[in-house]
């Protein structure tokens, strides 16, 4: 069963927060960073992507750079400045764009639920980056981003969201440059033991966004264990931050493709390949209408493409028969030569948060050959992925909105 603890939060004075918070680290190379933090001195990323404050030289994987986000996040507590909880609390941290909301619960979670598969994965990590955030929790002596967790949710702690919302003013409620809004209440001790009851209570949690930070926080406790000759389980660094949404709240967009050239195709050679696994339509549509259909862009027209008889679906695998797996085995392998799209230089993978004029953009600029617009995985398809123990294939879900960084850390 899950567990679930409050923890004593470090986070910002109210006044601040605003400035404080930041984008994800991983959504922002570093050099956006720092365009992002330059007027900034607050902005946490100056923790989270501490390189952005050293020169180009520097190797962003550098002791250096570690040391330097330990010593920014001291400051940081300084300047804000930034308040320790003296108890240990949950939140509830709601996120709002446009019409959709979503509200779930910040806490610390089980490294060790992590390893044991009560927390369940859907995506491969790379070890270059577990290494990285593995390194700045030890170094900084806190995680500083919140994995993105969800469950099927629990009718009892939907009602505890309620009442917090209803009986209490938010700590922090502020809309970022993207508009959206972010919201993040401090929940009543009154509610601790209805929260952990309801969550021992479920078998799994599921890691929606944030593979990378839960696989460096569970290497960072073994880190810390082993140079711990009292260790007793009961250490902060025992458990990593995370927000748990309920599954139904949660949206995810499509992760588009766009191609860089034909591989030595024409575009009539090129589309008279396609129609070898999919049948090929012209259409002034360029969002997908349902699963099974994706809509490609190539020589300034869309094309709505849905498999044919030659597409077998499997009896074994949910991932092979996703949309993204599809376009991958019969299209970008057999007429584009793409075989490994985690490495493949020929493919690039476009959020879906920038629709699909940006896939557009790219092809009518010569920036690509050709796009591929597609429908979004669903989280019962993330569910059912992570119960049969599979992994997604790489850049299926995008999720949005995201949480910032920097207005809850968990210090270990």
């Amino acid at each position: 069963m899950a567990i679930i603890r409050p923890f004593k939060a470090v986070r910002p004075a109210a006044d601040v927060a605003g400035k404080v918070a930041s984008v994800p680290y991983d959504v922002v190379d570093r050099y956006e960073a720092a365009e992002l933090a330059k007027d900034n001195p607050l902005s946490f990323l100056r923790v989270t992507r501490s390189e952005l404050e050293l020169p180009d030289s520097v190797d962003p994987y550098s002791t250096e750079v570690y040391e330097r986000a330990k010593v920014n996040f001291q400051k940081l507590i300084k300047a804000a400045p930034m308040i320790t909880e003296a108890t240990p609390s949950f939140y509830l941290y709601k996120l709002k764009m446009g019409s959709h909301t979503q509200v779930g619960i910040a806490a610390t979670f089980s490294a060790d639920d992590y390893n044991n598969n009560v927390i369940l994965k859907h995506e491969k990590t790379r070890k270059v980056k577990e290494d990285d955030r593995t390194n700045h929790i030890v170094t900084t002596g806190a995680q500083t981003g919140a994995v993105f967790l969800t469950y099927k949710g629990v009718e009892e702690i939907d009602s505890v969201v309620e009442q917090t919302m209803e009986k209490s003013e938010p700590l922090y409620e502020f809309t970022t440059e993207d508009g959206i809004v972010h919201s993040i209440w401090q929940i009543p001790e009154d509610y601790n033991d209805i929260i952990i009851f309801e969550i021992d209570k479920v078998k799994n949690l599921y890691i929606a966004d944030g593979h990378h930070r839960a696989a460096s926080a569970a290497r960072a406790q073994k880190v810390m264990k082993e140079n711990n000759p009292q260790h007793d389980g009961t250490e902060e660094y025992n458990f990593f931050m995370a927000v748990l949404f309920p599954a139904e709240q949660l949206k995810i967009l499509p992760y588009n493709r766009v191609v860089k050239n034909l591989n030595g195709n024409s575009i009539e050679e090129f589309i008279e390949k396609v129609k070898t696994n999919f049948i090929v339509e012209d259409t002034e549509t360029p969002t997908p209408e349902d699963r099974r259909i994706i809509k490609m862009y190539v020589g300034g027209k869309w094309y709505r493409i849905k498999p044919n008889e030659n597409v077998k679906y499997s009896e074994d695998s949910i991932g092979e028969n996703l949309d993204v797996s599809i376009l991958q085995n019969y299209l970008l392998t057999p007429v584009l030569g793409i075989k490994d799209p985690r490495t493949d230089l020929n493919i690039d993978f476009i959020g879906g948060i920038r629709g699909t004029e940006e896939l557009e953009r790219l092809v009518n600029g010569g920036k690509a050959e050709a796009a591929f617009s597609m429908f979004p995985v669903s989280v019962q398809d993330l569910m059912n992925i992570s119960d049969a123990g599979e992994v997604m294939p790489p850049k299926s879900t995008w999720f949005e909105p995201k949480l910032r960084d920097g207005l809850l850390t968990h210090t270990i």
